[in-house]
């Protein structure tokens, strides 16, 4: 159970919370307080989300938002999650080698090439008896694994065999090795039941038969069964390219914070969790507070305006972050690059907290693109509300069923009065999630002890009983 009288941690805030690294969300201003330590102690708002700087409040930033980018509002976190799904179209099929496959994802169904097992075999090392005994021996050796057509066995005779050995005609079951001796020429031992110790053909699948599904990721265990299912190659939707840009002026990428700017926490986890969701980053690129720039420039080196780097992360990959700047501040760039490039924002801005600056936009050549809050948390938030539905559009797999991914909270947690909350959870036993603390969204404390994230939609009440869940990414 999660300690409510846990004291309250501070967490050092930067100097924007629209770039990456721990800052606070669209502050302008000086550094804020973020939000408490504990889910039970966020109350309405999360305090490390509001200008606290310039004395202007999250429905302050709204008004700020809709004058310069055009959005009325942020979209409900359901529909934004549905909508990122739909925006990762799949991408297109191709056939690779066994070897090669791991990782990507079934383009078709895997449907059995060959009866599984594709002739009856011995399912343990013994002797292969027809009818009951004691029995004589068959002269000429064991059946071994790879032999063909053995040679039928008379009634009364027994003859060694070894395990995946083909099971000569007139067997009748196999005698353990452990449950029989030999004498002389005689085996004895107690009769088993027909066809015990057998496995008959087809057992597992008869040709033709649906194996999986396609979507399904293939993992060592998926390539194990379409090897014994007859396959030398498979059609797959490869693993997306991702690109990220990682903006921000203030962030030091070694050493400790220093003069006023900040660890960039974001650029070393992205990579990470982009190949536990099942992508391949193909990129991660430090860049500073790039001008917007212009869709039309010419002349100059490629990559120094954010247009040009948007353009240029898009020519190589299926997928484009950025991290940062996606606020309404002077130097958060994301909005005037998308405008310059004339792209499509299907969610400009999300209603959960943390992260909800976060925006999903389509490049003019349809390559999707996600702007991460810059706060750690609210970075990680969007990962869940957004990148990972589109890379599981990207490759066709599935969303999960919200109805079979929950667990029972063992203590009530304070919700937020509009937004759905994403709060980190252990998972202590099977149906039960207990918070642990550490939400503010400038805090990856409490992410990195998590074992998932709990949705918690909107209310006066503190939400209590099932919750959905969200599986945090492993690599």
């Amino acid at each position: 159970m999660a300690n409510s009288s846990r004291p309250r941690v501070p967490t050092a805030a930067g100097t924007r919370g629209s770039t990456a690294g721990a800052r606070v969300e669209g502050e302008a201003g000086p550094a804020a307080t973020a939000g408490p330590a504990d889910p039970a102690d966020a109350r309405g708002t999360d305090r490390g989300e509001e200008r606290t700087g310039a004395h202007r409040t999250t429905d302050d930033r709204h008004r700020s938002d809709h004058e310069t980018t055009g959005h009325h509002h942020d979209t409900d976190w359901e529909t934004a999650h549905r909508t990122a799904h739909r925006v990762g179209r799949e991408l297109p099929p191709r056939a690779v080698s066994l070897t090669e496959a791991i990782g990507h994802t079934l383009a078709e169904p895997l449907t059995a090439l060959t009866d599984l097992p594709a002739f009856d075999t011995a399912a343990m090392d013994g002797w292969a008896v027809s009818g009951p005994g004691p029995w004589g021996l068959e002269p000429g050796g064991a059946v071994l694994a790879g032999h063909d057509h053995p040679a039928p066995l008379a009634d009364g005779l027994a003859v060694p065999i070894a395990t995946g050995a083909r099971i000569p005609p007139g067997t009748t079951a196999v005698l353990r090795r452990e449950r029989g001796r030999t004498l002389a020429d005689r085996l004895r031992g107690p009769n088993p039941s027909p066809g015990a110790d057998i496995r008959p053909r087809g057992q597992e699948c008869r040709t033709g038969a649906g194996l999986l599904p396609a979507g399904t990721p293939v993992t060592p265990a998926v390539l194990g069964l379409a090897a014994a299912a007859g396959y030398d190659r498979l059609t797959v939707r490869p693993r997306p390219r991702v690109a990220v840009l990682v903006l921000g002026d203030e962030l030091l990428h070694r050493g400790l914070p220093t003069g006023g700017r900040i660890r960039d926490a974001i650029g070393p986890m992205i990579g990470p969790w982009l190949t536990g969701l099942g992508a391949e980053p193909v990129s991660v690129r430090l860049l500073g507070d790039l001008p917007a720039g212009s869709a039309d420039r010419a002349g100059g080196p490629r990559g120094d305006t954010l247009v040009e780097a948007l353009l240029d992360a898009a020519g190589s990959a299926d997928l484009v972050l950025t991290s940062g700047g996606t606020g309404a501040g002077p130097v958060d760039r994301v909005h005037p690059a998308l405008r310059a490039l004339g792209a499509r924002l299907p969610v400009d801005g999300v209603a959960v907290r943390p992260g909800h600056p976060m925006l999903l936009a389509e490049l003019p050549d349809g390559v999707p693109l996600v702007g991460l809050p810059g706060n750690p948390l609210a970075a990680v938030s969007a990962v869940l509300t957004l990148v990972a539905p589109v890379l599981r559009g990207l490759t066709g797999r599935p969303e999960p069923d919200a109805d079979t991914v929950r667990a029972r909270l063992t203590e009530p947690v304070s919700r937020h009065p509009r937004d759905v909350r994403l709060v980190p959870v252990r998972l202590p036993a099977p149906g039960w999630a207990e918070p642990v603390g550490w939400a503010g969204p400038a805090m990856l404390r409490g992410i990195a002890v998590a074992d998932a994230v709990a949705v918690l939609p909107p209310g006066p009440a503190p939400a209590a009983g099932r919750v959905r869940l969200l599986e945090l990414p492993r690599p």
